[in-house]
């Protein structure tokens, strides 16, 4: 078979310093780790918007989210935007989905030839909230923090239906008969902080790590961060149920590394793991109380950040660590070039294969992601070049950070003036082909377009949008 077959392993919300394969302390991850030794670990890729529809929307579509109009969880792709499904099935492939890919609106499939499961955060309502109400602040605190626990969940219900329809998918004769390209897809570990009790033993919460908070650290932290913070409940939660939560989080962590390992030894017990290309992948990340925030939706390296593990045996060198930074558009373009893609139409990224297979030295090593969804009340966007990362809130000041000399994000170089070459270079380049205002515009009049019609007419107009 000249065509390798294609295994997405993807998870929710996965930061990826919280996993043994990048160094954390606590956190189990021994199949990341299998991963890490038969292919390549890559420990600077971004999600291209740390939300979860327009993230995995950025993701189908190889496309950033402002060029295809997914900015947040209300906004659906729209049935004609060319994804990689419709990529590999047009050069012979069979594309099937098994679990989460949040797809709204009444297309589910976009271009996948089956949904093996469900898609449970498709199925659930998402309330609009529009640029124009502002900041509306929580209520109370968060209540998924002081919920975490040992139990089950009807997450966990579904991630457990993902797994065995694709293990099924897999052990089926039928895969023999051409190409397949599998997404599988986990809402692991995104909250609730339910874990099952196996995985929830592993960390006792009085063992848990707590976040790096400098003192002063949250008095000072950008207008970006303290919107969020306000908009979603985020007080400085008391360290006992801090370290709940972590414990919690770590659980399913390994709770998914687990199934990560089942759909290995599947590929090996079936004879097709030599031509199987492992990717290996989250939608962004979750912040863990880091700068005192939980969930995602800012450009922090906890939220905007994701793991990503590619590994083809005898076409990709195993053990590898690649430090340039990319994102997961290029994932997608790597998926289309592995697939040997004909389409004519325009990706927003460019192929890792050069990267991982010759060490490409001609790598843009970049990485380019965007919010405009609630939490904001204001276009956002980052641009990662090399070494350092630029926050651009449109009308607050930029920031500027070294992540290899300030990995926590706790130096806001913006002001320095040994750095302002830097940051007008970035910034200038950002916006190039990124218009803020633009985007405030298009953005504000979707929200009122969707907020009169489900005024009047209910939530129902989604089903069919």
């Amino acid at each position: 078979m000249s065509q390798p077959n294609i295994l997405i392993i993807m998870s929710d919300e996965h930061a990826p310093m919280f996993s043994s394969v990048y160094g954390h302390p606590i956190a189990r991850t021994p199949n990341m780790q299998r991963l890490a030794e038969l292919g390549a670990t890559f420990d600077a890729a971004y999600c291209n918007s740390p939300l979860c529809m327009p993230s995995r929307m950025s993701f189908m579509s190889g496309r950033f989210a402002s060029q295809i109009g997914s900015w947040d969880n209300v906004t659906p792709l729209r049935s004609e935007v060319v994804t990689w499904a419709h990529r590999l099935r047009d050069v012979g492939y069979d594309v099937a989905l098994s679990g989460k890919q949040h797809f709204g609106g009444s297309d589910q499939l976009h271009g996948f030839q089956q949904q093996l499961a469900r898609d449970l955060h498709a199925e659930r309502y998402h309330p609009i909230h529009t640029w124009d109400d502002g900041i509306v602040p929580a209520e109370q605190p968060w209540h998924e923090v002081y919920n975490a626990g040992p139990g089950w969940s009807e997450e966990l219900d579904c991630d457990e239906l993902a797994q065995q329809r694709a293990l099924e998918y897999l052990r089926d004769p039928a895969r023999k008969r051409r190409p397949w390209a599998l997404n599988v897809s986990f809402i692991a570990p995104h909250f609730p902080y339910i874990a099952p009790q196996k995985y929830w033993d592993m960390y006792p919460p009085e063992q848990m790590d707590l976040p790096q908070l400098p003192d002063g650290h949250l008095a000072n932290l950008h207008p970006m961060a303290q919107r969020i913070r306000l908009m979603f409940g985020f007080p400085q939660f008391p360290d006992e149920v801090v370290r709940r939560a972590r414990a919690a989080y770590y659980a399913l962590i390994s709770y998914f590394d687990a199934k990560i390992g089942e759909l290995l030894e599947a590929l090996e017990a079936t004879g097709q793991a030599e031509n199987t290309v492992i990717i290996h992948l989250s939608d962004h990340g979750d912040m863990n109380g880091e700068h005192g925030m939980w969930r995602k939706s800012n450009f922090y390296e906890a939220s905007a950040r994701v793991p990503l593990q590619i590994a083809w045996r005898g076409q990709i060198p195993a053990g590898q660590r690649i430090s340039q930074v990319c994102s997961l558009v290029d994932v997608a373009a790597t998926i289309c070039d592995i697939a040997g893609d004909v389409c004519p139409l325009p990706l927003d990224g460019e192929s890792l294969l050069p990267l991982l297979t010759q060490g490409d030295s001609h790598w843009k090593d970049e990485a380019f992601c965007e919010y405009l969804a609630h939490g904001s009340d204001r276009p956002m966007a980052m641009l990662r070049r090399g070494r350092f990362k630029l926050n651009y809130s449109w009308g607050e000041p930029p920031e500027l950070y070294d992540i290899e000399a300030d990995p926590g994000e706790f130096r806001n170089l913006a002001g320095d003036a040994d750095y302002a070459g830097i940051v007008a270079t970035l910034q200038a380049d950002l916006l190039a082909e990124w218009d803020p205002a633009a985007l405030d515009r298009q953005v504000r009049s979707s929200q009122r377009q969707q907020q009169y019609i489900e005024a009047r007419f209910g939530a129902g107009w989604r089903a069919s949008s």
